[in-house]
């Protein structure tokens, strides 16, 4: 986890972004990079039913949105006591396991979410805030295509910015090709964890390894787990996670993201919908 990205938007969950990721770059030793992120104009196509005519943002506004985001999230790190790292200035290998926190911010960023995938996949995790229904709130385009094209985890920011990552952890685990990848990411803060556990429900599982087979393949990977396999009951296995990662005092839950298709998930719902929609505490995923 030596190098995190952050799409910059003005957005009201900004705060708990930048505070997620300052913590996670503590941990790690992690070099911050921020990029603006605006929508392209061709993204803004609202219809006007009277006059049947559609209207496009005003590309001056968002540039000067851009900037404003950029003043924002220099201005906080700083405050936060992370240095600068020279734009231009490249890593050296030797000197990475020293280096410690910082930052740098990358102006030249075309608009759209196509640079964000691809620009993703140079880095160790994209932070991004818990997506909203209200315009002031992080877009789920933003956390799609880094979930789906950037090819590296996404770790999702709560509305509210935490205290504390990765000291305990709570691996939602359904045995599917998603969490095990989403597992295999989070290696780094597992290995540094004070508390895992691997948790299943039934009803929310597919053909595929148990919770106990779980933990003990991560003892081999020297990480302490615990396990419990919880039966069903009317809660969703969604709000069964959230309520024990509560009850675990977990500051991090481990998922992976849409084992069902985002269409089934949108008509009946599912454990990523739900912590999507519900989860106070930094979650980590993958696809």
């Amino acid at each position: 986890m030596k190098t995190l990205l952050v799409p910059v938007a003005l957005h009201d969950t900004l705060p708990s972004v930048l505070t997620t990721t300052v913590l996670a770059a503590r941990r790690f030793g992690s070099l911050i990079e921020g990029v603006s992120l605006r929508p392209a104009l061709a993204e803004y196509v609202p219809v006007d039913m009277v006059g049947g005519m559609t209207w496009l943002r005003d590309e001056e506004a968002d540039k000067a949105e851009a900037e404003e985001a950029g003043g924002r999230f220099v201005g906080m790190l700083t405050e936060q006591g992370i240095p600068r790292h020279a734009r231009d200035g490249l890593c050296v290998p030797e000197k990475v396991a020293d280096a410690g926190p910082r930052f740098r911010w990358r102006e030249d960023v075309p608009a759209g979410d196509a640079f964000l995938g691809q620009y993703a996949r140079l880095f160790s995790m994209t932070v991004v805030g818990r997506p909203g229904t209200q315009d002031t709130s992080p877009r789920m385009s933003t956390f799609e295509t880094a979930l789906f094209e950037g090819g590296r985890p996404v770790l999702l920011a709560p509305p509210r910015p935490p205290k504390s990552l990765g000291e305990a952890i709570l691996i939602a685990w359904n045995g599917s090709t998603e969490t095990a990848r989403a597992v295999a990411f989070a290696m780094p803060f597992l290995r540094m964890a004070t508390r895992v556990l691997v948790l299943s429900v039934e009803g929310g599982t597919v053909p595929g390894p148990s919770a106990e087979d779980l933990a003990r393949s991560l003892a081999c990977e020297g990480v302490a787990a615990d396990h419990r396999a919880l039966p069903a009951d009317r809660r969703t296995p969604g709000e069964t996670f959230l309520d024990e990662a509560v009850d675990f005092g977990c500051d991090l839950i481990i998922k992976g993201a849409y084992t069902q298709s985002r269409l089934r998930q949108m008509i009946f719902g599912g454990p990523t919908s739900h912590l999507l929609a519900n989860a106070d505490l930094p979650v980590l995923m993958a696809h």
